[in-house]
């Protein structure tokens, strides 16, 4: 008996929960929602894990249907935890409505200029430790003065790096 009422309780909880995620299921977030222990996907949707639970659910009523209590109880309290988190991401959907996996052409506009702000100050630092390394008389300085060189060529490299990715992203919304 209350085998049978555990499974309709959870049946409609799964249908209320399909009915929550469908309208904004297909919605990318900027990161995985989850845990890695409530759901195995790295999934950015939450249809994918509405997909999840629906695969759990068939498992769980194969697991009854073979009297595998012990494996049963255990996929039935994930299963509980995982339509929680559901319906409580499913709550606050319409906050994250703005919340898009894709950066606005404005925000990559900005992270664009400072990213071009950082490489002139990176410049300005090496035309000074190369103008202080000329001058330097000894030797450990001039060892000093080199790693620090050596240091900025690396974040000037990162930070170039990081200019054509972000250009490239522009390019990809304007076209």
């Amino acid at each position: 008996m209350k085998t049978r009422q555990l499974i309709e309780t959870l049946e409609a909880r799964i249908a209320q929960l399909t009915a929550l995620i469908t309208p904004f299921g297909a919605h990318c977030a900027v990161s995985s929602r989850f845990n890695r222990q409530l759901f195995h996907g790295r999934s950015t949707r939450m249809g994918d894990c509405l997909h999840e639970v629906e695969a759990n659910w068939r498992q769980l009523k194969t697991l009854i249907e073979q009297n595998r209590v012990q494996q049963a109880a255990w996929l039935a309290d994930r299963l509980v935890a995982q339509i929680t988190a559901l319906t409580r991401e499913a709550a606050t959907g319409e906050l994250r409505r703005y919340d898009a996996a894709q950066p606005s052409l404005a925000r990559l506009n900005a992270n664009l200029l400072r990213h071009q702000d950082y490489e002139r100050r990176l410049l300005a630092m090496k035309n000074a430790r190369i103008t202080q390394l000329t001058a330097e008389q000894t030797l450990a300085g001039q060892q000093r003065l080199a790693r620090e060189l050596e240091a900025l060529d690396g974040r000037l490299a990162r930070c170039r790096e990081a200019l054509a990715n972000i250009t490239r992203a522009v390019e990809r919304r304007t076209r």
